[in-house]
């Protein structure tokens, strides 16, 4: 018989999302799926660029491309929005990782290359489509001021390589004092950081007396370069999860159910 621990392994346990808010849908049910409390702080905000339309206008259209790849599903819902008329056919899309794919299907495309394995710029790289693309045009929607590996690596290989900056990353202005009293009362007992700007900001907005409990508290993060960032401020508990919402959920239920052993 399996035992309730297992069906439930976050079971009186409550976990930080600090997710967009128009993003911690997801996270935030599969939390409470494994028994858990979701407990929601968002430290992102994602706001769309006014002039992204004249950007994307300015590139001579889209059917002058042959791969358009989305960054985020942030970048799928603000992109998106700015074209106007059918999408090409020959303008083949290419998604980060399966949540960005998932975005994608839902506004209706149907065949979306995506990588198997990772859900970063190097997995992206790793695609035979990408491996030798010389003479190539190439289109990457992400938010304004986007890591530049995949653009330079790209290049170098001999694509041309545009940018659409469709929105830009802030930092909420949240009065964080009823989650530091709820943190010191004992009630939180995991955090959840999807990017090192979500991290950096967290930290931020805790100010010192929430930065002490932080570094107590396990974090979860799904990409190794945000431990390495979490390491840098200090945080020594971190586990790297699998991508996404669902592997980030898959490694908070892995770690809790070793400790209630």
């Amino acid at each position: 018989m399996t035992s309730p621990a297992a069906l439930q392994p976050l079971r009186g346990r409550a976990v930080l999302v600090t997710r967009p808010s128009r993003q911690s849908d997801r996270l935030s049910r599969l939390v409470r799926d494994a028994g858990g409390e979701a407990v929601l702080f968002p430290a992102l905000a994602i706001e769309p660029l006014p002039d992204a339309g004249a950007s994307l206008a300015a590139l001579g259209g889209l059917t002058t491309f042959d791969y358009a790849i989305f960054i985020s599903s942030n970048a799928v819902e603000m992109g998106a929005a700015l074209v106007t008329g059918a999408w090409p056919e020959t303008l083949l899309v290419v998604a980060v990782g399966e949540g960005t794919a998932g975005a994608l299907r839902s506004k209706g495309f149907a065949d979306v290359i995506v990588p198997q394995l990772g859900a970063d710029t190097e997995s992206v790289l790793a695609l035979p489509q990408f491996g030798r693309p010389e003479g190539k045009r190439i289109l990457i929607f992400r938010g304004q001021g986007g890591r530049e590996l995949l653009a330079e690596a790209l290049r170098k290989r001999g694509a041309e390589v545009a940018y659409v900056e469709c929105y830009r990353r802030i930092r909420p202005l949240h009065d964080p004092s009823q989650l530091i009293a709820r943190w010191e009362a004992g009630a939180l007992h995991a955090v959840t950081a999807m990017s090192a700007e979500t991290l950096d900001n967290l930290w931020a907005m805790l100010g010192a007396r929430g930065q002490r409990l932080l570094l107590g508290t396990p974090l979860f993060v799904p990409h190794s370069s945000i431990a390495e960032r979490a390491a840098r401020l200090g945080l020594t508990e971190v586990a790297v999860t699998p991508p996404g919402d669902e592997g980030l959920a898959r490694g908070l239920a892995a770690w809790f159910s070793l400790r209630a052993r």
